[in-house]
């Protein structure tokens, strides 16, 4: 593989999101739980949308809870029978993000109606120009976030995300899968992917922990992150929120029926078709390889809603 693409290390540009200077961090210590002064202001809104999972998504709030910067919220879409914040593990997580100074909310959001409403809910509740949606059971290696966020101002694309690896198939090297691999040279450039297009193969670098063998070949590092074209990215994506909502962020969520998959391909097609998007080495994000909450797969959304905005013609007989 090339040694080229790597990206890291550059001076300020115009944009770039404020990340706390040597010997100073967003997140409070624990010298300062107690404190009284005020938080520093997000910069950055993590959506997490769960049902159900209420240990996963303790997990996944200990990865946040993990980052020094930027500053950020964290706003929770909870659809579960029982309510999440009431998990003792749930709740302790939250007390530890409110003590380093994060503003968390956890908002009650039922009867289910599908992903892509859950998602365009979440979208909604947000304020800031960035917006990362993450899944409620992934993990996020400190330093992830910042990570995430430079790339977004340094590259100046709609989208930059962190795949999730499965690190039980650290062992499991697939040479065919990992030679989708494909960095970008120079500016990431708007692209038109679908299940059609060669695009879509890009997919499989996305499998088991390929992702985790690519950056050890490439010798990737926190300050050597390289961009990557993808097909989609699932699990952790950062947004730049007007670049999501110019392309009408998940609204479609009226197109299809509350059982569907494949709603966050839809919103990414739709944003790297205008403003491009990158993945980016190394991934700091772990999935928990836990059993899908989604079984029904039965209805795509990129294909629904084609089908259900495609012209209808109608035959026309003459006597």
């Amino acid at each position: 593989m090339s040694s080229e693409g790597m990206v890291g290390a550059r001076g300020p540009i115009d944009g770039r999101l404020p990340i706390a200077g040597p010997g100073t961090m967003s997140r409070r210590s624990a010298a300062a739980w107690a404190s009284d002064e005020p938080s520093a202001a997000p910069v950055v809104d993590v959506l997490i949308p769960t049902r159900d999972r209420p240990s996963a998504l303790a997990v996944t709030l200990a990865g946040l809870a993990a980052q020094d910067d930027p500053a950020f919220s964290v706003i929770v879409s909870d659809q579960s029978r029982r309510p999440v914040a009431q998990d003792p593990s749930v709740a302790a997580m939250l007390r530890v993000l409110r003590a380093q100074g994060r503003s968390t909310q956890v908002l009650a959001h039922v009867p289910p109606r599908g992903m892509a409403e859950q998602r365009d809910f979440l979208l909604r509740q947000a304020s800031s120009d960035r917006v990362l949606f993450l899944d409620d059971d992934v993990w996020l290696e400190p330093g992830s976030l910042e990570r995430l966020c430079t790339a977004l101002d340094d590259l100046g694309c709609g989208f930059v995300g962190m795949a999730v690896q499965g690190l039980s198939y650290l062992d499991d090297r697939r040479p065919r899968e990992q030679a989708a691999y494909e960095p970008w040279y120079g500016p990431v450039r708007p692209e038109h992917v679908d299940r059609d297009s060669p695009e879509f193969w890009r997919h499989r670098l996305h499998n088991a922990a390929n992702l985790a063998h690519v950056a050890s070949e490439l010798g990737t590092d926190a300050g050597n992150w390289r961009p990557y074209k993808v097909a989609w990215i699932g699990g952790c994506v950062l947004y730049r929120r007007q670049a999501l909502l110019d392309v009408g962020g998940f609204g479609f969520w009226r197109d299809l029926p509350a059982a569907h998959v494949g709603e966050d391909v839809l919103a990414e097609w739709r944003v790297m078709e205008r403003f491009g998007g990158a993945g980016i080495l190394p991934s700091g994000a772990v999935h928990l390889e836990l059993p899908t909450t989604l079984p029904d797969r039965d209805v795509e959304a990129s294909v629904a809603v084609a089908q259900q905005r495609a012209p209808k013609t109608t035959s026309v007989t003459t006597g």
